[in-house]
């Protein structure tokens, strides 16, 4: 295998949006293409991440028109990837392993979703969809239901008073909208405070509603080749230094929701390849679509041992300036989650953090990422490590 780069990035801001999937792509496919110095006849194959296009504008099939109005040539295939939520980060992955493979030389990967148009009612049931339609679904198992159920069963385990987990659960949100603040392409940009969260509607206990991710729109794309061509093309080419992904079952065959099995595999994958372990990592795009979430995933991934990275937040430890930071672009908490894009826009992150683009929300020195991406309810992990 070949060792792979990326060469550009882009996205739409997150948020609210009157373009369809196909228009929001087009911007951030074309914002990649010139970002990477290239042209779009260049590219041997589109990577397409979407997941609810039927429900959201009665569209499937979008790959192709994807393709088409980037200007890819014919000849080039697109292929439409869907994983849940980590959609793209999926995606990405194949068309890097593709590339290494010598199939092609230069490809582009990403995604778009557009969930406000559903509004809330319809969108909820179309996320739910992810969970396991026979067993779970017509129990009324969502997300925010699986993860309340999963912050329970944490507190219980580690003896740790239900006040007091939700109170650091808020801190990890306070956290997010911090950095969400300093990012201009964030669906929210404004700080919270702990009371705010606190004091929020109830959505499954003992999540709040300020705990749980946004539905929002928005694509972001990258461009892949191998390194010796990025090293023509642009300055600071990122290299893909290792990738990991595992799957799970249904929610009702594991046992213990505090553990996510299926990313420790993956990540451990990952780490070898790239030759790293987590202490060599300097910031990480993980999958907060709650805020329980993050401290399970902090774990899972090795930065904590099981059951002390409740408190990480309010320490300090994973905000710009700490230890290890996580999550700068706000992650899905303040940046927003338009599902078939959102791994494509936290590996837009790491790069601009690894080319030092990142303005005020900038981590210092970065020379390594990691980008976590959790699909349904376990069900779907993926993991990319990234380096300068």
């Amino acid at each position: 295998m070949r060792e792979v780069a990326i060469l550009g990035v882009a996205m739409t801001k997150f948020g609210n949006s009157e373009k369809t999937n196909i228009e929001m792509f087009a911007e951030a496919g074309l914002g990649a293409i010139k970002n990477s110095n290239i042209e779009a006849k260049d590219l041997e194959a589109l990577f397409f991440g979407n997941c609810l296009g039927t429900f959201e504008e009665g569209q499937m099939h979008m790959a192709p028109f994807a393709h088409s109005v980037l200007g890819m040539p014919m000849s080039s295939p697109a292929t439409r990837f869907e994983g849940a939520c980590a959609t793209a980060t999926v995606a990405i992955r194949h068309a890097s392993l593709l590339v290494g493979a010598g199939v092609y030389d230069m490809v582009i990967a990403g995604g778009a979703e557009r969930t406000t148009a559903m509004g809330t009612p319809l969108a909820t049931r179309t996320f739910a969809m992810g969970c396991h339609a026979q067993y779970e679904s017509p129990l009324g198992i969502t997300f925010p239901g699986v993860f309340g159920m999963a912050a329970h069963m944490y507190a219980k385990k580690y003896n740790i008073p239900l006040k007091e987990l939700k109170r650091n659960m808020a801190e990890v949100a306070v956290k997010n909208h911090f950095h969400g603040a300093k990012n201009p392409k964030a669906h929210f940009q404004k700080e919270i405070t702990v009371e705010k969260v606190l004091s929020g509607g109830m959505v499954a206990d003992p999540l709040q509603l300020l705990d749980c991710c946004p539905f929002s729109d928005g694509s972001a794309a990258v461009v892949i080749t191998s390194a010796d061509k990025a090293k023509q093309l642009v300055d600071k080419p990122i290299y893909i230094a290792g990738t990991g992904q595992a799957s799970a079952g249904p929610l009702y065959l594991q046992q213990d929701l505090t553990r996510v099995k299926a990313r420790e595999i993956s990540i451990k994958k990952a780490y070898k390849q790239a030759g790293i372990a987590p202490k060599d990592v300097d910031l990480c795009e993980l999958h907060d679509c709650f805020t329980i979430a993050e401290i399970l995933a902090l774990e899972s991934m090795g930065f904590y041992e099981f059951g002390k990275a409740y408190d990480s937040a309010a320490k300090g430890e994973t905000r710009l300036g700490g230890k290890m930071i996580v999550n700068p672009s706000g992650g899905l908490k303040a940046k927003g989650h338009p599902i078939g894009a959102t791994g494509a826009a936290q590996v837009t992150e790491v790069v601009e953090q690894l080319r030092g683009e990142s303005g005020s929300r900038q981590v210092e020195g970065a020379k390594i990422g990691v980008v976590d991406t959790l699909g349904g309810d376990y069900g779907t992990v993926c993991n990319i490590i990234l380096r300068s």
